[in-house]
Formats: structure tokens, sequence, C-alpha cells
């Protein structure tokens, strides 16, 4: 079955990862994405390595993290600072449904790329930019980066050791987190200003901002300080509003415990010997045990640290009390669980060369997602794609020779 998302067509002038993440989410939702990329050079990622792929021959080729967020897409290398090449954009955009790009605020301005510029020949046009704070406010013409966003966001204050204790600091995600929720929030957006044109035949602009996401998933973090008035702390593994959440150390390794009611608790206490515990008022309910968390995590912390943790993960398991281990990213994908809901991906560029990737975890009944484009070599369609515009072979010819395409 074709995509849901197959009758759209996605011009991706973004780079990096929050708008090329989007753009992924949408080529495996069956839209055709067109990426411009710079010739000679294209995304900046695709020198971010070591790792990089292996070429058939065993040379380094494309960064690994160039192949994590651009997937399923056509690459096309124009310089959008060529006149001419400015043109080949403007007629690619008329032909679109979505432009998505992550330029400084007023960066395609200039080049007559801009949602007003483009607007007028295809009305129908969503065009998402993202930048990281967004096209109002006094810090719209910073530049905004996934770690400095982790910072400013409030992430990091929540994230890491508590202060006093070994290795006290503030933490970042070992993810560039505010991009990839960034990426997410403007695939949302950008099928909602779809589903919107369908009902009115007209497109929008969308504006999304690093910061903006950033704060948005702070979730209940944020709502524990709205409600109280009182700014949330570091807690390490902990959790901020349930306990007994959070890892402890076993006699060989570490084990995460989250209990998440008064029978998870009650079966934890039977399982670990700590029967008194469940009895106890200061532990009964878990506003009671958030109160006295550091008394009852010592009892539980001294109990758990005598057995193994496979020991207490199978004890755990039989009693209904959510737990696991801590694993690398290796045993992630050794995992059978892992293997059988087939999160690993393997796609061969047409030269041979090998794209491993992830798989995309929404799970469509009806129009299941298909993988049948690794991310691209740069330039690969970029003949292909031109010739949609009706160039001849002597017109892509002379434009290559200009310099306005790869």
């Amino acid at each position: 079955m074709p995509g849901p998302l197959s009758h759209i067509r996605v011009l991706d002038l973004s780079r990096v990862l929050a708008g090329p993440w989007a753009g992924q989410c949408l080529a495996d939702l069956g839209a055709e994405v067109i990426k411009i990329e710079r010739p000679g050079a294209g995304d900046d990622t695709r020198g971010w390595g070591p790792p990089f792929l292996k070429t058939p021959s065993g040379e380094p080729g494309d960064a690994a993290y160039f192949a994590a967020a651009n997937r399923g897409k056509r690459s096309v290398t124009i310089d959008i600072a060529h006149a001419d090449g400015q043109a080949l954009i403007r007629r690619l955009a008329a032909q679109s449904d979505v432009v998505i790009e992550n330029f400084k605020v007023g960066g395609l301005r200039k080049y007559a790329l801009d949602y007003a510029s483009l607007a007028p020949d295809n009305p129908r046009l969503v065009y998402c930019s993202i930048t990281g704070f967004g096209q109002t406010g006094p810090y719209a013409d910073r530049a905004g980066y996934d770690f400095m966003i982790q910072g400013m966001g409030g992430i990091m204050s929540v994230t890491g050791q508590p202060d006093g204790t070994p290795g006290a600091e503030p933490m970042k995600c070992g993810v560039a987190f505010a991009d990839i929720f960034t990426g997410l929030y403007a695939t949302i957006a950008i099928t909602a200003a779809l589903h919107h044109r369908e009902h009115t035949g007209q497109g929008q602009y969308i504006d999304m901002a690093l910061l903006d996401s950033q704060v948005a998933v702070l979730a209940n973090q944020a709502l524990n300080y709205l409600a109280s008035g009182q700014a949330p702390v570091r807690l390490g593994n902990a959790h901020p509003n349930i306990v007994p959440y959070q890892t402890f150390a076993t006699a060989d390794g570490h084990v995460i415990i989250a209990v998440g009611n008064d029978r998870q608790f009650g079966e934890l206490c039977r399982v670990a010997g700590l029967e008194s515990l469940a009895a106890d008022p200061r532990f009964r309910t878990n506003r009671a045990r958030v109160a006295n968390r550091q008394v009852l995590v010592a009892l539980i912390a001294a109990a758990v640290k005598t057995r193994p943790t496979a020991e207490w993960i199978a004890a755990l398991e039989r009693a209904g009390v959510p737990c696991g281990p801590i694993n690398t990213i290796d045993q992630v994908f050794a995992d059978e669980h892992v293997k059988t809901r087939a999160l690993r991906v393997d796609l061969a560029r047409p030269d041979g060369t090998v794209v491993p990737g992830v798989a995309n975890p929404i799970r469509l009944s009806a129009t299941p997602i298909e993988y049948s484009r690794p991310a691209p070599a740069l330039g690969a369609d970029t003949d292909d794609v031109l010739a949609r515009l009706d160039l001849t072979a002597d017109e892509i010819r002379s434009l290559r020779q200009s310099g306005a395409i790869g």
C-alpha cells in the first residue's frame, strides 16, 4: 500500500538534525522528500564522524550521523547563492506541498526563497521554518544549537546527580534532545497544516523553535514548578513525583525499579523481604513515600545490594513489579524483543553501500511504513529531479558548468 503521505512532495532545505528529522519522518510516511544540498559539500553532517559508512571498496563514506536523519530522501545539489540555483528552487517549490528550512531568521529572504516570496506562486504551500528561538522575541536573531538550548530550556537543571554528591553537575541528554523533539513537533505541525489545507485549499507558515519545543517537553517538571512556585532540582535517576522509581545497585551491577502504584510497592516489599515497610504509615501511599524518600530508598538499597541483577529482574517480573536492566546500545540491538520488533533497518545504495538505520516506531495497520530508500549519496538524484522541470540534458549540463548545480 502507498504510504499515507504518498501524495505529498516535500522540499527539504534544512541541514544537521531538527529539520532533517522532520523530513525523514515525512519520508517514512510515504512523502517524496527532495533534499537540497550544497554542491561538493552537502549537509554538514556528512562529515560529522567517525564513524563513517563503508563503501563496497572499504573506503569511508558519509558519516553515520547523516544516515541517522536522511533516510528515504532524494539528494539534489543546488547552490542557493547562485541566481540560477535560486530559480530552480523556486520552480521546485511551486511544485511542492511542503518546504522545510532551518536558516537563521530572514536568511532566505535575500534569495527570494522565504514564505512571502514563494506563497504567491503556490498558495497551497505549507512552509515550515525551524530556528533556535523562533521568528519573534529578543533572541530571534541568535543562532541556536541543541546543547545550549538544553541548558537554556531547563532540562539540564533537572538532569544529573544531586548537588553535594559525587559527579554532581547539570547534564545534557546523551542525544540531541531539543533537535529531535523539534523535528517531531514540526512533523505534527506539517501534517496538521496539510489537513487544514484539505478543507480550505490554503497553505500556511509554521514557526518552530528549539527553545519552545524544549520548554514544552519539560512536562511534569514544568507543572511541578508552575503549581508550586518551587524550581525542581536534580535527583539523579530518581523521579520527582514517584518513589521508589530509580536505579539501585545490585550485587553485580544495577537494576531499574519503577513502582507506579501501592500494589506494586507491596509486591516489591514482599520480594525484597521488607514486608513491614508496606504497612508502615510512612510508606503506605505514594505521597507518604515521596515525603519520606531518603529513609525508604536507603532501606530498599540495602536489600537490593544483596542479590545480582538477573535474580532481581526475574523475581520482580514474576511479581508484576516494573523493572529492567540498563542496557548499552549494543545490548539494545542484541535484545530479542528489539529484534522481533525489527528496529534495525539495513538498506543498500545503488553502489552497494549498506546504510544501517533505526525503524520508525509508528506502526500503521492499513498503510505500514516501507523502507525503500537509504540516506542518499550526495547529489544522487539531481539530474532525475531537474528533468521533471522539463530541463533538457544540455540545460542541466550548462547549469552544472556554471556552478548552479553539482
